[in-house]
């Protein structure tokens, strides 16, 4: 089997690997959009967590198979590779449709019934509501699905528990992804899930070619020729050399412009807002199932069908791509003040508002920058005319990792000045102006 992607060229799949794609878990993939409301502003952001998914695992194929070019051929290592490659294709199996916003009508973690073996101590007792990361815990370690997997068991070994795991970033059985006394479980969560994955190598490319932008462009052969494992206490690492720290710096540029010019543009972001305020005025007009069966007809265009056919206001501003007037955006501290003046004042006058803020978008992307997160990525220095090489974390060898997660915070407020007076309108302009 072969996919044509646009972004990568030709994409090999295994005949073992087919039944997975192949599966209706995977296929609802093909009708939820990448970027979710980006469509409304970026037209060609048409693609889907489905192509997108193929092309995580191709990345990280090659990302394997660079840091793994010296080691023995066998078996173990076929598994190893294979197991991580579903891993990456199966990342993204139990998002929801639209965004991340869907998230709040989902039922509580206990109604999911995920398998004891994959909670923590506190999952276990949580009342919290289920996550898209639940759901693809679910999906891969108790469902259906299941018979998909069949072939890639009986011929390499994997076991879906292990691509859960990598997923999830938690094993009880390292031994699984040991070899020759190598844990290689933490590097491989890595390219899974960390400042350097295969999820984000794939996505700033494709989501910058499909929005007709060139902000998410970085040397990706660069950096995947550059990757290096790191050894520590039997365990692996991933690093990158020292040479690459500069593309690094580019990969992280590219994230922070793409961000601010596309993942939070103030149309998509707003319409976000506005399905948040669907869901809480009409609660009752859409609920995702706890039936892991049920959800695969979830997908984006079930729920905006079920918009289309609402008679709530949100919901039809939505379908009609509309959103209330953007008055004020700020960039730094005053502005931020001058806005909330602002909003002191439409709020004072019984105006609707709807605020935006990039608070806790922006440091998703960088909040594994942690000094006791044990996964955080390493840089290796080596010495000419020897084997000695020197490790030390990333945030040595670069500012920029540590500037952009305390980069400015961006700030918009929206309100529907159709309601407005014009006695109310003469006074926000004043307002806006000072």
């Amino acid at each position: 089997m072969e996919v044509r992607d646009p972004v990568h060229g030709s994409i090999h799949i295994l005949a073992e690997e087919a039944p997975i794609i192949r599966a209706p878990f995977f296929q609802r993939l093909r009708n939820i959009k990448q970027l979710g409301f980006s469509e409304y502003v970026f037209p060609g952001a048409t693609h889907t967590r489905f192509l997108h998914s193929i092309g995580v695992m191709n990345v990280g194929e090659r990302a394997f198979e660079k840091l793994f070019r010296n080691t023995r051929q066998s078996s173990e290592l076929t598994r190893l590779k294979e197991t991580f490659k579903m891993a990456c294709l199966l990342h993204d199996i139990g998002h929801a449709p639209l965004s991340h916003t869907t998230e709040i009508v989902m039922p509580s973690l206990s109604e999911l019934k995920i398998p004891q073996e994959f909670l923590t101590d506190a999952d276990k007792n949580s009342k919290r509501r289920a996550t898209h990361e639940d759901y693809t815990i679910k999906s891969i370690a108790d469902s259906s699905f299941s018979e998909s997997f069949k072939p890639m068991e009986e011929t390499y070994g994997v076991r879906r528990k292990y691509i859960a795991d990598l997923i999830r970033g938690k094993t009880n059985d390292p031994a699984y992804f040991t070899l020759n006394g190598i844990n290689y479980f933490p590097l491989l969560h890595q390219l899974v899930s960390s400042e350097l994955d295969c999820d984000r190598m794939d996505y700033l490319l494709r989501d910058s070619y499909f929005c007709g932008v060139s902000y998410g462009g970085y040397d990706l052969d660069w950096l995947l020729d550059n990757l290096e494992v790191c050894l520590e206490d039997n365990q692996a690492f991933l690093g990158i050399t020292e040479r690459a720290v500069v593309t690094f710096d580019d990969f992280l540029l590219s994230r922070y412009h793409m961000f601010v010019m596309v993942y939070f543009h103030y149309r998509a972001v707003c319409l976000e807002q506005l399905l948040y305020k669907y869901f809480e005025t009409s609660p009752n007009e859409y609920t995702i199932p706890a039936d892991i069966e049920k959800y695969i007809e979830h997908d984006d265009h079930f729920l905006m069908k079920i918009m289309r056919r609402s008679k709530n206001r949100y919901a039809n501003e939505i379908v009609r791509n509309e959103i209330p007037a953007k008055i004020y955006e700020s960039f730094n501290e005053v502005q931020k003040s001058k806005m909330e003046d602002i909003q002191s004042f439409l709020q004072a006058e019984g105006v609707e508002i709807i605020r935006c803020s990039s608070r806790g978008r922006l440091s998703k992307y960088y909040e594994e920058d942690d000094n006791s997160n044990p996964f955080t990525m390493r840089v290796v220095r080596k010495f000419f005319g020897t084997d000695k090489i020197e490790t030390f974390g990333i945030d040595q060898a670069t500012e920029l990792f540590q500037k952009f997660s305390k980069s400015h915070e961006i700030n918009r407020l929206h309100c529907y000045t159709e309601t407005m007076s014009p006695k109310q309108l003469v006074e926000l302009a004043k307002l806006t102006r000072q």
